[in-house]
């Protein structure tokens, strides 16, 4: 038997490392070869020296071609994004081009290795362009919003006399007319009603999508408010013969810093609701400090500080809502498309609610049975500079 020294093994073992290396790496290339994003070797000074099959598809070019490139010719700022990109350990967005010059945006991801990058680059221009439409979009709502504002006035004006004139000859003001006329008037003055209140909701609503819409944050008694706007229902609460009630010995302080005329107009939209959904009982308003329990169930909002949070719950003994009234029941666009629209000023409502409530860094949302009432709840917070929602 031949026998081998310590050295010849060395030797025989170094080959094996190499020619295994060799392997590794040929299998790797042919891995990375077929990946379905662009791959791209940058050197430290910027230079290409290796590209896949797919960033000949994405930059329209040959492999010979694109190795005589640095990679700023082919993207905007390229190694800055490069660097960001490594340093955040999250994809970047950047524009690129063609060699031809044809511009398109793409998602940029790299890793360090030795002295040179390894670049993933994936084409988004389609998707680009729907979030592009999709921002027009929204900022074109916000002007049309903007624009029903301002034309709130003459809007309302004529809806307005329709409501007065009618309500005059009912009072007798236009002399007296018979029974057949006073039928006809009472239907018109109704109706005129009830569209004013349509439109009021709907002005409302655009106001708070709206870019007009006005913060007034300062420190307030949110008891004392909410007192006030209990009163300023009692028409409506004492017409259907309920009773309202206002719980607050669970909060140790009632001066709470918010947006009060906006925390008011939440509350009056829900407050409302819970009427009209209440033939007789009572209504009840608590305010209180949210525990983590129901925070992390909606999961909103993270690692709060105690008592930062106020919620307020408005509950009725009412005849409540189905599952299917509560799907949408703050998104007004969602009740368009359902067939039964005679909840629409609702969905309003609580539409203008909903958006008022984000504005506030807050929450809203519901839960309801039928003929058990519906429970209606918004947490915001209460303490100045202190922003904790989630985006």
């Amino acid at each position: 038997m031949d026998y081998i020294t310590i050295k010849e093994l060395l030797q025989i073992m170094n080959i094996g490392n190499l020619f295994k290396d060799f392997v590794y790496e040929l299998n790797m290339r042919c891995v990375l070869k077929d990946l379905p994003d662009a791959l791209l070797m940058v050197e430290s000074d910027g230079r290409i020296s290796w590209v896949n099959d797919k960033a000949t598809t994405v930059f329209e070019s040959g492999k010979r071609l694109l190795k005589n490139y640095y990679f700023d010719d082919l993207v905007d700022k390229g190694i800055e994004k490069i660097e960001q990109s490594i340093s955040t350990r999250t994809p970047v967005i950047a524009g690129a081009f063609t060699p031809n010059a044809k511009e398109f945006f793409i998602e940029l991801n790299a890793k360090s290795y030795g002295t040179s990058y390894i670049v993933t680059i994936r084409d988004i221009t389609a998707m680009t362009n729907v979030l592009t439409n999709a921002e027009q979009t929204n900022q074109f709502n916000k002007e049309k919003n903007a624009m029903l504002v301002k034309l709130s006035n003459e809007i309302k004006s004529p809806i307005n006399s329709i409501v007065g004139f009618s309500q005059a000859l009912l009072d007798g003001m236009g002399g007296e007319i018979n029974e057949k006329q006073d039928k006809y008037v009472r239907i018109i003055n109704k109706n005129s009603n009830d569209l004013l209140n349509f439109m009021d909701k709907l002005i409302d609503f655009s106001y708070a999508e709206s870019t007009l819409y006005e913060y007034d944050y300062q420190t307030f008694d949110i008891v004392n408010s909410i007192q006030n706007l209990i009163r300023a229902n009692d028409i409506s609460i004492t017409g259907k013969g309920l009773t309202v009630n206002l719980e607050y010995e669970d909060i140790t302080k009632r001066a709470i810093y918010s947006d009060e005329k906006t925390l008011k107009s939440i509350l009056q939209n829900i407050l409302e609701t819970s009427i009209k959904l209440t033939d007789t009982g009572t209504i009840t308003i608590k305010i209180f400090y949210p525990d983590v329990t129901t925070t992390n169930k909606i999961g909103a909002f993270n690692n709060f500080k105690e008592n930062s949070l106020i919620q307020i719950s408005i509950t009725d003994t009412g005849i409540g809502m189905q599952e299917t009234e509560l799907e949408g029941l703050f998104e007004p666009y969602n009740q368009l498309d359902k067939t039964g629209k005679k909840n629409i000023v609702r969905s309003i409502s609580l539409g203008t609610a909903n958006i008022l409530a984000r504005r506030l860094n807050g929450i809203i949302w519901a839960e309801s049975e039928v003929m058990k009432g519906t429970e209606f709840n918004v947490i915001i917070p209460m303490e100045k500079d202190y922003l904790i929602r989630n985006e």
